[in-house]
């Protein structure tokens, strides 16, 4: 997650897009809680055991291996291959977004089949084409619902946790140690992908025409889409595999709830103008919330 320096004297409306921000976390998270169950009844899981906690460590393997090959291609100015495997990961994303919504409902899985590569292959190429802010936010709340549903109904609470924990060791490294993250995100920022949300700091603002240097202040904020799919797993995954009790399911709520307080005190550093590392404080903040929510509702832990 990141900003440029803040203004010497801080408005109350300079913290809008930390609200705006943590807004997109939540409906990323409810959106995921609608697709979960119909993704499950289509088996649309990563993972054919979500109990293994290998699932975590083969996460965590792959985000290695695509990250050395991101940032291969960085270096090789061969940014086109970055583009291109992203551009066909939202396309799938998106087929498997729109079928699992068009499922629950009376059309033949033919036309649902029909209508989901359509409408995939439709918003790619608006995409590409068209990469204004509010198509990549769009685009961005839809995948980032997706992924999180799929690893959501693939991983059960202790692998879950554990991942969380894996990523954001991962994340802090990343960004306060090596500092490649930072270098991949200037990297793939002028692609123009949905690998990100973006909130305008005024109206009139274009995505698609800003030229990007590390010079000079940018005229929005950033927020990776990592940041709201990873907490939003456990939100999922407690969702489906803690049994409810009582008319609240506290310990999918409390999730959300500790993701929101977490990113709040992520925002005050935010705001302090250098990139931080978001996972460290939402993925604890979700953590923290899930035992909460299971503590008040008397669930089991896992």
């Amino acid at each position: 997650m990141s900003s440029e320096k803040p203004p010497e004297k801080i408005t109350l409306s300079s913290y809008m897009p930390i609200v705006v921000m943590a807004a997109i976390i939540l409906i990323v998270q409810v959106f995921a809680l609608l697709l979960a169950a119909p993704m499950y009844a289509e088996d649309m899981v990563a993972f054919e055991d979500p109990s293994a906690t290998t699932n975590s460590l083969l996460y965590i393997a792959f985000i290695l291996v695509f990250t050395l090959m991101l940032l291969v291609a960085i270096k090789k100015n061969m940014k086109w291959i970055i583009q291109l495997t992203i551009l066909l990961a939202v396309a799938f994303t998106i087929y498997y977004v729109l079928y699992a919504l068009l499922s629950v409902t009376s059309i033949s899985p033919f036309t649902n089949e029909m209508v989901s590569i359509l409408f995939s292959i439709g918003a790619t190429v608006v995409l590409y084409k068209f990469p204004e802010w509010y198509v990549i936010d769009v685009l961005g709340l839809m995948i980032g619902a997706g992924c999180a549903a799929i690893f959501g109904i693939s991983l059960e609470i202790i692998p879950t946790i554990v991942l969380l924990v894996l990523l954001a060791v991962y994340d802090a490294i990343s960004v306060y140690k090596t500092k490649h993250m930072i270098a991949l995100a200037d990297g793939v920022m002028d692609l123009k992908l949905p690998i990100l949300f973006v909130i305008p700091k005024r109206l009139g603002y274009s995505f698609r025409t800003e030229k990007f240097n590390k010079e000079g202040e940018k005229e929005a904020f950033f927020m990776g889409l990592g940041d709201a799919v990873m907490p939003t797993i456990l939100v999922v995954s407690a969702y489906m595999f803690i049994d409810q009790i009582g008319a609240i399911h506290y310990p999918a709520l409390g999730a959300m709830i500790g993701t929101t307080v977490g990113f709040f005190a992520l925002g005050m550093f935010v705001m302090k103008g250098k990139p931080q590392a978001g996972l460290p404080f939402l993925n604890s903040g979700a953590i923290l919330g899930y035992v909460a929510g299971c503590l008040l509702s008397g669930s089991p832990f896992y």
